[in-house]
């Protein structure tokens, strides 16, 4: 994947949000510069959707976990609509994003580079790039 340089990259799960900056070249990208958004989970619309019991027994559906993936596109929707986002890639696992698109504006969906469906929250930045290199 060409990720251009200055890109943003947030790497998404059910309890973690974190933003990093591609200073790399498109396709040999090099994050730096993390950062820890406070998020408040306020939006647990996917709740209307998943309110079966047996979902809820086997841990198939966590509302808190999509309330915090609501809460991440949120507050990239409102960096791209103030015009602090120009680029973004969205790594996220696979229930986290499905969610994620659900509250996408269209200000972030214009400034999207890509989107990478896998859990790699906690994993080394070297192993990021590699995977961000390989996509």
């Amino acid at each position: 994947m060409r990720l251009p340089n200055n890109a943003h990259v947030a790497i998404v799960d059910g309890e973690n949000f974190t933003v990093m900056r591609n200073s790399g070249t498109p396709l040999e990208p090099k994050l730096a510069s993390s950062e820890k958004p406070d998020l408040s989970a306020t939006n647990f619309s996917a709740g209307v959707k998943h309110q079966d019991n047996i979902g809820q027994q086997h841990g198939r559906t966590d509302l808190n976990e999509l309330a915090h993936g609501a809460a991440a596109a949120e507050w990239l929707n409102a960096k791209s609509i103030a015009g602090e986002i120009t680029d973004i890639l969205v790594i996220a696992d696979p229930k986290t994003l499905g969610e994620m698109r659900r509250h996408y504006h269209t200000e972030l969906e214009k400034r999207l580079v890509g989107e990478i469906g896998k859990t790699l929250s906690g994993e080394p930045t070297e192993k990021i790039e590699q995977v961000i290199a390989r996509s």
